[in-house]
């Protein structure tokens, strides 16, 4: 628990300065993450295995640190708690099994129609990909793609223990548990912004065409943020948001458009609707606490701690 603080006044002073510390703490750390993009100067494409590797040594790195970067916020906003940092930021073994399974099978669920959809188009595609899946020479080759490691591995691992592990514990103190899901997303969504500038670097599209994509890649971005959040604070693991990240990278956004437009548009609509429906009836029972045991970023959250268990 957070040490209580005596006198209206100073405890008034207090809340403000942390809520200060806490949210400068965050800005930092997310401009420090996006910041090692770019300490590589190159004019080629950021899907070049060159400029892949380097960035993903500059984000491995800074998530490296990012523990110690709690360490010092903990110590700026005068936080003592029980928790060590690890347990604050989502790296715990109690409960890991189902934090790593339910959260990603709700994802899952949420994708059924797409995944429905993509087996009327290609029959025979889910038994290539299990195939794939048991086979030891494809997982070589997707381990020697940057572009695979970059989207399903680094990407979510640096992406998930930063945005989520790292702002959310640095948020709670001041926001409270339900404020802080919504809030650390903003800074993961504009922190996917910096594509306006290589794309205008190379001069692929109109200013508005790069304008509307990223708008609409920060509006996703911000509400799986959300999402994602929501699993980290449901389960107290990091493991489970990263699974579901790296998850929706492989499948990427819903294509709506075209399941209005396919032949078999009614059926494939109602696996859409159900995979919606199921997602929501399944939410919390899925990512209730009980599952998880006690969750290390709630001792964090002001009193009364039981507004920690987002209901």
């Amino acid at each position: 628990m957070l040490e209580p603080e005596h006198g209206p006044v100073t405890q008034v002073e207090h809340t403000f300065t942390r809520c200060q510390v806490c949210v400068l703490s965050c800005l930092l750390l997310a401009c420090l993450y996006v910041g090692s993009l770019y300490v590589w100067r190159s004019s080629l494409p950021r899907d070049h295995p060159s400029v892949i590797k380097r960035r993903c040594a500059s984000v491995l790195l800074v998530s490296a640190l990012s523990p110690a970067a709690v360490k010092v916020w903990m110590h700026w906003a005068d936080i003592q708690v029980d928790a060590s940092v690890l347990e604050l930021m989502g790296v715990r073994l109690g409960g890991l099994l189902p934090a790593a399974v339910l959260p990603l099978l709700l994802t899952v669920v949420f994708y059924l129609g797409p995944l429905v959809h993509a087996a009327m188009d290609d029959p025979e595609g889910f038994g290539r990909e299990l195939q794939s899946a048991l086979d030891v020479q494809s997982w070589r080759l997707c381990v020697g793609d940057a572009v695979w490691l970059r989207n399903q591995v680094v990407a979510p691992v640096t992406e998930e223990l930063v945005f989520r592990g790292a702002l959310l514990p640095m948020l709670v103190p001041c926001a409270g548990p339900t404020a802080a899901i919504f809030t650390a997303p903003l800074f993961f969504g504009v922190a996917h912004l910096h594509h306006i500038t290589e794309q205008q670097r190379l001069h692929k599209d109109s200013m508005s065409v790069v304008l509307t994509v990223s708008g609409l890649q920060f509006l996703y971005t911000t509400v799986f943020g959300a999402f994602t959040a929501f699993i980290f604070m449901r389960t107290g693991h990091v493991v489970g948001p990263v699974l579901c990240h790296s998850f929706c990278n492989s499948r990427g956004l819903p294509d709506i458009g075209a399941a209005l437009q396919h032949p078999q548009r009614p059926a494939l609509l109602v696996s859409y609707v159900t995979g919606l429906l199921l997602f929501l009836v399944l939410l919390f029972p899925l990512t209730d606490p009980f599952f998880y045991g006690a969750i290390p970023v709630c001792s964090l959250a002001p009193p009364p701690t039981s507004a920690c268990q987002i209901q």
